[in-house]
C-alpha cells in the first residue's frame, strides 16, 4: 500500500464555532493506482488533500484524529522538515483553478520542469519529456503542443 488513510478528521476552530471540515475520512492507493476524490463544493476535498500534506493553517486548523501512512511513514506524525523532502518530491498537488494555482504569465512547461530541476535534478530535454509525459499521463490531449501553453488554456475542473 503506498498510501493508507484512516480516520482522519480534521478541523477549524473559528470564533463562531467548530467547523467539521472532514470527518473520519478514509482510503487506500497502491502504487500505480489512481485516485479520485469528488464531491460538493465545500465537501473537504482540498481540506483532506492540505492535511496529508501538512498544509493546514495552525490555528484554526487542527487534526484531530487520523493515520495516514505514506510507504510506511505517518504523515500526520512528520514535522514540517520532514514533510518538505517528501513534499514535491514524492507527493505533489495539482490544485484544480489554474489561474490560482499556476502562474498565469508563465507557460506551463516552465512551471512543471523547475520541480523537476529542484527536487530530482533532471533538466533540458529530458525534463521537458517528463513534463509531456505527466500530461499524457492525466488525459491531457495533444500534450506536445500544449506544454508550452499558459495555464488560462487549460480547464476540465
Amino acid at each position: 500500500m503506498l498510501l493508507d488513510v484512516r480516520n482522519l478528521t480534521t478541523r477549524f476552530h473559528t470564533r463562531n464555532g467548530i467547523v467539521h471540515a472532514v470527518e473520519d475520512v478514509s482510503f487506500s492507493v497502491d502504487k500505480g493506482q489512481t485516485l479520485g476524490i469528488v464531491g460538493e463544493s465545500g465537501s473537504g476535498k482540498s481540506v483532506t488533500c492540505y492535511s496529508l500534506l501538512g498544509l493546514i493553517p495552525k490555528p484554526p486548523g487542527r487534526i484531530h484524529a487520523g493515520t495516514a501512512h505514506f510507504d510506511g511513514v505517518d504523515l500526520l506524525q512528520c514535522n514540517e522538515k520532514q514533510l518538505s523532502k517528501i513534499r514535491g518530491k514524492r507527493i505533489g498537488m495539482i490544485f484544480q483553478d489554474p489561474m490560482t494555482s499556476l502562474n498565469p504569465y508563465l507557460k506551463v512547461s516552465t512551471q512543471l520542469i523547475e520541480p523537476l530541476e529542484l527536487h530530482f535534478g533532471i533538466s533540458g530535454k529530458q525534463a521537458l519529456h517528463r513534463a509531456i509525459d505527466a500530461l499524457a499521463e492525466v488525459g491531457i490531449h495533444d500534450p506536445e503542443k500544449r506544454v508550452h501553453g499558459y495555464p488560462h488554456e487549460f480547464s476540465g475542473g
